[in-house]
């Protein structure tokens, strides 16, 4: 019975000695002896590594609205790419949640929601402004960027009385689609 069981585990130990190879401590797959249609071979533990919380990644990106037209993207001539420490709050909560979970060279197309993205539009956030109490009043004009304090707002309407500024993000209300492209984690 010994002698059986003996055999059973040469056998095992030498067919599996003949579909790997012993490397560093590690056991390795020969990539000739894989199925045509397994996965990719990584060559080291780092290639399995996901973006997470905490790392400071840099990204690829284009961003469009919904209508297709390109609002923003790393990839313009002379930039760089975007270099960010996830769960920091230094991105929008859709962006940064969307690269939880990348492998560096792994590219995916996301759509985000305003709630997601720069928020949805609050009235609240639209003044209107009495001409009789602003000097400058004669020489808004409708689109023109204004600014008070740390805060910056677009005319978005205006007649003799009066002057609508909206003081929302510039985004706040649309759906943005980002195609991201993990390119580094630090």
């Amino acid at each position: 019975m010994k002698k059986a069981l003996l055999i059973v585990v040469i056998l095992v130990f030498a067919l599996f000695m003949g579909c790997t190879q012993q490397t560093g401590g590690f056991v390795a797959i020969d990539s000739d002896k894989l199925d045509s249609n397994s996965s990719a071979v990584y060559n080291n533990l780092s290639d399995y590594k996901k973006a997470k919380d905490g790392d400071t990644v840099k990204v690829d990106y284009t961003g469009r609205f919904t209508d297709n037209t390109i609002f923003d993207s790393s990839k313009k001539a002379g930039r760089t790419p975007l270099e960010f420490t996830i769960g920091d709050g230094g991105m929008i909560k859709g962006f940064n949640d969307a690269v939880i979970g990348m492998k560096v060279g792994e590219t995916k197309t996301v759509t985000l929601a305003p709630e997601q993205a720069y928020g949805v539009s609050d009235p609240k956030n639209i003044i209107s402004i009495d001409a009789n109490k602003f000097a400058q009043f004669n020489s808004l004009q409708v689109g023109m960027e204004v600014s008070g304090g740390s805060y910056a707002g677009i005319v978005i309407e205006k007649n003799d009385t009066n002057a609508l500024i909206d003081f929302n993000h510039p985004m706040a209300g649309k759906t943005l689609i980002f195609e991201i492209t993990l390119i580094e984690i630090q």
